[in-house]
This record gives structure tokens, sequence and C-alpha cells, in this order.
């Protein structure tokens, strides 16, 4: 993926310094242990919608509403000169803005960039606190994107899925997340909650993540097409990616039972067929899972 010297976005907010290093403790008990976060990060990043509930269950709080002992966060900077992994997400996140600046704008709309946090250890967001061993996420609440840099070598070592544009894929997916927010189906499928069972709740956040990787696929295609940037393996590399993370292999590779009536993001095939979709036909249109019989 040849990026380096690409326009970077000015969305960034470096939130390393000085902030929330560490695990804060949650409702006033005692903080969670590496075992806790472990199974956060396969349970919640991966297994479910929203990481930050996971936590706060495990933590002993109802949900999110629980109180958290927040340390008084750093003011945001932009990412220091030099910083090449803080350049490669800007790089990545300004072409996201872009893309989806010229589809929104192909619609009449216009489109509101989400600002991405740069973070380690924890951080509070609008949707609660966030922990790094989460992997990335996205909080509707406040519109940004939360990224511990180190998940990065947890994806390639831990997850099996190495390559810059690897990494791309995740961010993208995140963005997916974002744009899902602006078109209103975020508050629709939420809305969602306490009026289905879970095994159809859980069936609903499937379809929710294969769109997000549909529209990641379709960030793919036209940014490949407007800057030609890709280089021979990287869309096998993001296949790959989408591939590891899939419900499935996760459960495999725990040791459990593969059970799909407790997906919540879809098996490693359809996340690489729905990536693949919207990168083929590069077209929002493309990617209504809700509409889909077969996923």
């Amino acid at each position: 993926m040849k990026w380096e010297g690409q326009e970077q976005s000015r969305n960034v907010e470096d939130r390393r310094s000085g902030g929330m290093g560490g695990v804060p403790r949650l409702g006033g008990r005692r903080g969670l242990g590496l075992g806790s976060i472990v199974i956060a990060l396969v349970v919640g990043w991966i297994f479910g919608i929203n990481p930050l509930t996971v936590l706060g269950l495990m933590g002993g709080m109802g949900g999110e509403s629980g109180s958290a002992e927040v340390a008084q966060q750093a003011p945001a900077q932009s990412p220091p000169a030099g910083d090449r992994a803080a350049a490669f997400v800007s790089t990545v996140l300004r072409d996201t803005e872009l893309v989806w600046g010229r589809q929104f704008g192909a619609q009449g709309q216009a489109y509101q960039e989400p600002r991405l946090v740069l973070f380690r250890g924890a951080i509070p967001s609008a949707c609660g606190m966030g922990q790094s061993a989460m992997g990335p996420f996205y909080c509707p609440g406040d519109r940004k994107v939360y990224l511990d840099l180190e998940f990065f070598d947890t994806l390639q070592r831990q997850l099996g899925a190495p390559g810059e544009f690897a990494q791309a894929y995740v961010i993208a997916h995140e963005v997916g997340h974002h744009v899902q927010n602006l078109l209103g189906i975020t508050e629709k499928v939420d809305g969602m909650r306490g009026r289905v069972s879970e095994v159809q709740m859980n069936a609903l956040s499937v379809r929710v993540e294969l769109q997000a990787d549909c529209l990641a696929g379709v960030w793919a295609h036209d940014s490949q097409a407007g800057k030609g940037w890709l280089e021979r393996g990287d869309i096998e590399s993001a296949l790959n990616a989408a591939s590891r993370i899939g419900d499935d292999t996760l459960q495999r590779e725990a040791g459990a039972r593969v059970r799909p009536e407790s997906f919540t993001h879809g098996s490693s095939a359809q996340r690489m067929r729905w990536f693949q979709r919207g990168f083929e036909q590069g077209q929002v249109g493309a990617c209504d899972t809700f509409q889909a019989r077969d996923l």
C-alpha cells in the first residue's frame, strides 16, 4: 500500500501522553484483571456490538450506566511529526473522508467527518469507559473512532492478520459504523433492543457488522479507483483479516463449540464475502445486508 506522502486527516486526536494509562476501576469495585480483559477482547470487540457493555457487566456495573472512576484527560493534540504509525492512521482516515465525502455528495448530502482518538490503556467516551484490550471501537454517542495502536501488533501476532492494508481495513470498518450512524441505521437497530429475543438481536448485529465490512469494501474500491495506491496482495491481506475475526474462527480457536446462534459479527466466510462485494461493486446500495436472504 503506497500511502506515504499522501494527505493526512486533521481529525486525529492524540491522547496517548498524559492520558489514562492502565486499567480503570469500574463501579467502585476492584479493577479488572488481565483474564477479564482478554475475555472482553474476544467477547466484547469480536462477539458483541458494544464491548463497553461487556466490561461494564464484568466489572459489576449494570451495562453502561454504572459509575466509573475517571482520571482527568490530557488535552487532545495532533500526533507528533515522525510518528509513522500515527501518520498511517491519519492518511487512511483522510482517504475515508474524501471517499465518503464524494459518496454522500453524489446523493446531495454533506458528509460529517468523524474524529479518531489515539489512546493507551483506557479512555472515557460517550459510550462508557474504553479499554485498549477491546480493540478499536466506534462510539455513536460522540461520533469518534477509538484506537490503541498496539492493537495492530495483536492483529498481526495473535490474530494472524499482518499487513498495512489489514490495518486499513480495520479503520475503514469502524468508519463504516460511522456511516451507518449518519444514515440512521445504528439508531434503528439499537431501538430493537429489548423488543426482540437475544438470538434475533444477535442476527441483527451480524447484519450491522457485515454491512460495515461491505462499506469498508466500498471505500477500498473508490480509493483505489482514485489513487491506485493498492499493491499486489493488499486485498488478500484485508480478506485474511476479515477471515481471522469471523465468529466461527474465533470460537474454534478459543476451544469452544461453534454456535451460529451466538454470532454477532458473522462467520469468516460471510465477512470476507461482504467486504469483497463492496470492493467489487463499489456501491453503497450493494451493502443492504438487512434485505439479503443469504448472507
